[in-house]
């Protein structure tokens, strides 16, 4: 792999702020339904005015403030080049967000030369914010601690999260969740972006996901990772870049 010299361990406290700030702009459509449009439309696409305004403010912010990274957004698709890269999800959890649910938050990731090194999950309803460099640190108004995932070896004792069964196709795909589902000792549905969260403090022991986005996953990879965790595809292998 080619080596940078670019060193993002400076940049975590500010790049923290910028994100936390960003995120909390989405509180001002919280619970506001004249304010979150798509809700009824035919086809029910939801992207939501807030989608849009949190990735706008942290593109603007990243692009000031790295002006020669590559900046990929849920929202904007793909803006500069190189092999220095953010990848923003403004709002995980959208389905959450439209209907009051508290499970959401805004993901930022960055990668060097495809690897992901930094992830950042801010959850504006639960004022926390999961900063993942080297250790998993869980930032809250209380204070700021390390966070590790939980020593859970067997699957019959373990609690596996997944936001919605529906996301396996039918045949082997939901075949295979369902025969994990049926070993362990609880599954827990809903969570979105904070199932992540909840398994690199110790809480819960595996997420097993399917279909997920660029954006969706490389901001989580370096939370899980640097709280001791394994992120791997379905099939086992290192997740590839979307």
């Amino acid at each position: 792999m080619t080596e940078s010299s670019f060193a993002i361990a400076p940049h975590i406290d500010a790049v923290t702020e910028l994100v936390r700030r960003a995120g909390d702009r989405s509180l001002d459509w919280y619970r506001s339904l004249d304010r979150v449009d798509n809700k009824r439309d035919v086809g029910f696409d939801p992207v939501t005015e807030a989608d849009r305004a949190v990735e706008t403010e942290l593109r603007d912010a990243l692009g000031a403030r790295f002006s020669d990274h590559q900046i990929l957004g849920e929202e904007f698709g793909t803006t500069g080049e190189g092999p220095l890269r953010w990848t923003i999800d403004p709002i995980d959890g959208t389905r959450a967000f439209i209907t009051g649910q508290p499970m959401w938050g805004t993901l930022l990731g960055f990668q060097d030369h495809g690897r992901p090194v930094a992830g950042w999950m801010h959850l504006p309803v639960l004022g926390e914010t999961y900063i993942g460099h080297g250790t998993c640190r869980l930032r809250t108004a209380g204070g700021e601690r390390e966070v590790r995932v939980g020593g859970t070896e067997r699957l019959d004792e373990a609690v596996v999260l997944c936001t919605h069964p529906t996301m396996f196709a039918p045949g082997p795909e939901a075949d295979g969740f369902a025969r994990v589902a049926e070993r362990a000792r609880m599954v827990r549905y809903s969570g979105d972006c904070l199932n992540y969260g909840l398994v690199a403090m110790g809480l819960a022991d595996a997420v097993v996901e399917n279909g997920l986005a660029s954006y969706d996953i490389v901001p989580l990879i370096p939370i899980v990772e640097s709280a001791g965790g394994v992120v791997t595809d379905l099939a086992g292998d290192p997740p590839l870049d979307g």
